[in-house]
């Protein structure tokens, strides 16, 4: 069952924690998401059977936790990564970021590199509010959001449309890391399916392209969607985990 963590006396933030060694694995969701997703689950069974430390966690506005998801955006759910990062874990930890996750995973490996022994994205995102958003709207669509503060858009994974808010947008422009330097000081893996239809191959390349570090490495799957949860995947999840972590300082 669940717990949850208060931070800023305004937002509780769902979790599960698994007790072991470590450095610990922390996995961060993707925009709309929440920590009960396969490659969440997966890697908590993985950490069971092994006995390693392994956090989970639903941001604000997301799953479990409290909040509207509209209200939100990735200035606070970075701010809930960290406070958890900083709130309930012990040493340093490897990041498992997926879509948005992985732009959360970024921000906070500029924030507080001394905190991470690692990182694994699955399929990043980052900067995907005015990449893939902002620079895809027509002139109509960006007036309406600017004039009516959201706009809502088709989803390719749920009924309900995504709403995209201006507050969105607007602090997304503050949490850029694609255009300054962008140090990864630890070992590193990139994943991504090459039959990605929300973030595209080419966005994993910038990403590899743009960011420093002595031992990154991309691997691109063909055929793999945006969701990289099918058996072949999740276990190309868990060997980057556990290389990352061998290879850890």
């Amino acid at each position: 069952m669940a717990e949850t963590f208060e931070h800023k006396n305004v937002r509780r933030i769902a979790y599960d924690q698994t007790q072991g060694t470590g450095p610990g694995v922390v996995f961060l969701g993707g925009f709309r998401s929440d920590k009960e997703g396969t490659k969440a689950l997966h890697l908590e069974d993985w950490a069971k059977a092994t006995g390693r430390a392994f956090l989970r966690f639903d941001y604000s506005g997301h799953g479990s936790s409290a909040g509207d998801f509209l209200d939100g955006c990735i200035g606070d759910w970075a701010e809930d990564a960290a406070a958890v990062l900083d709130g309930l874990t012990q040493g340093k930890q490897i990041l498992v970021g997926s879509s948005m996750g992985g732009w959360i995973a970024l921000l906070l490996a500029r924030q507080m590199p001394q905190k991470l022994a690692g990182l694994v994205t699955i399929a990043a995102a980052p900067d995907f509010t005015e990449d893939s958003y902002w620079d895809g709207f027509d002139e109509a669509l960006r007036k309406a959001l600017m004039e009516k503060g959201q706009v809502a858009l088709p989803s390719d994974y749920s009924d309900e449309p995504y709403v995209i808010t201006r507050r969105l947008i607007e602090d997304g422009r503050k949490r850029l890391v694609l255009r300054d330097p962008l140090n990864l000081p630890f070992p590193t893996r990139f994943l991504q399916g090459a039959a990605d239809a929300d973030v595209d191959v080419s966005v994993a390349y910038r990403l590899f392209d743009h960011a420093t570090g002595p031992d990154m490495r991309l691997t691109v799957v063909k055929g793999a969607d945006h969701r990289f949860s099918d058996d072949d995947c999740l276990e190309m999840i868990i060997k980057a985990v556990e290389e990352v972590s061998a290879r850890a300082s």
